[in-house]
């Protein structure tokens, strides 16, 4: 049977394949950077990273023709299974760079924390789908959500991870915005969590003091605990408007700039590439989240209206972070750029979201049998 003909062929080309170009357009611009950031080498990044590509687009290509209306019915497993996975991290995890965040499954080391991102998200479009209109305030609607959200951030924040937590929390609350809670309640959350900030502070381990102080003043420690921003901040302002140009850049090649291939990329690329490389990723950028907006707009029920607006918000939620964190507007968390940065866990991440929307766009686009 020839899967090219009939339904499947149809089923393809209903495919945003405009957005897939832009996708494979941020992806080969992040692979020009990384190849730039090893002196002009494939190895050690870029060429892996690649490869890791081509293969998790073939995934979101193929997640993008499952049905909607199977997440709605993967839901609760999947964040179910997720959440035991980060009990299992707390009691059997892997640990690196002296954090624990790993099951080791044989095959590979698998991070529960980064697929939460999504499963969060998920689970309470699920929830809110089946909530009568007017019912999103009510105390037995709002507490289980709020319980589903801070199960998974709390056991995050026990790895310790506090980059992670805080993208699960904020797709969390932007679904319960999404979903009708009343805005008088994210206000009265937010005094308190004003109120309890000495007690989160104490809570806080010494390096993640250590973050917020730097972030507040980088120029207390420049050549320790502030070297990082210190160093992101000059290779960004050296790159002028049109930057020192490809393979130019000195503070990535002369190893001023640390961590220049993960979570320091766009410092990287911004260096060689100046303001008009920066316009270039963020306008491509824009054009993704625009369009995850669009497909919520046009889609057909609330569970997929959810589900789109809240990965859409979670993926600029990485963006925003990452590019605020290396201009010194946000302390160092560890999120990396999506599709630039070095690193298997994140990609996959950020692909199987795309995947998720392309399917929400797909289903909603109008046949031509």
């Amino acid at each position: 049977m020839d899967l090219l003909n009939g339904p499947w062929r149809r089923e393809l080309a209903r495919l945003p394949w405009g957005m897939v170009l832009i996708i494979c357009a941020i992806a080969g611009f992040g692979l020009v950077v990384l190849y730039s950031a090893a002196g002009g080498s494939l190895n050690p990044w870029a060429l892996k990273q690649g490869v890791r590509f081509a293969i998790l687009l073939v995934g979101a290509l193929a997640l993008a023709l499952v049905p909607p209306e199977r997440w709605l019915g993967w839901a609760w497993p999947i964040y179910i299974t997720l959440l035991v996975a980060l009990v299992g991290v707390e009691l059997a995890g892997a640990v690196r760079g002296g954090s624990q965040r790993w099951l080791d499954i044989g095959i590979m080391q698998f991070q529960p924390s980064e697929m939460m991102k999504l499963a969060i998200v998920l689970v309470l479009a699920r929830y809110y789908q089946y909530v009568p209109k007017g019912y999103e305030s009510r105390p037995d609607v709002l507490i289980p959500a709020l319980a589903l959200i801070a199960m998974p951030v709390g056991l995050v924040m026990l790895q310790p991870d506090l980059g992670t937590a805080l993208s699960i929390l904020f797709g969390g609350v932007v679904v319960l915005f999404l979903a009708g809670v009343r805005l008088w309640l994210f206000g009265t959350a937010a005094a308190a969590v004003a109120a309890m900030l000495p007690v989160a502070w104490s809570m806080l381990h010494d390096y993640q003091r250590k973050r917020v102080l730097i972030f507040l003043d980088p120029e207390s420690d420049p050549r320790g605990a502030g070297y990082h921003i210190t160093q992101s901040k000059i290779a960004i302002g050296s790159g002028g408007l049109s930057g020192k140009g490809f393979l130019n850049g000195t503070q990535s090649h002369l190893d001023y700039l640390p961590e220049l291939h993960t979570d320091f990329a766009f410092a990287t690329m911004a260096e060689e590439w100046g303001l008009m490389g920066g316009l270039f990723v963020i306008i491509l950028y824009g054009l993704v989240l625009a369009w995850g907006i669009r497909t919520a707009i046009s889609a057909r029920s609330q569970f997929q209206r959810l589900l789109s607006l809240g990965l859409t918000a979670t993926l600029f939620f990485y963006l925003a972070i990452n590019m605020m964190m290396v201009m010194g507007l946000a302390p160092v968390v560890g999120i990396p750029l999506p599709l630039i940065s070095w690193g298997g866990s994140a990609m996959m991440t950020v692909m199987i979201l795309l995947g998720v929307v392309m399917g929400i766009a797909r289903a909603n686009r109008p046949r031509f049998d």
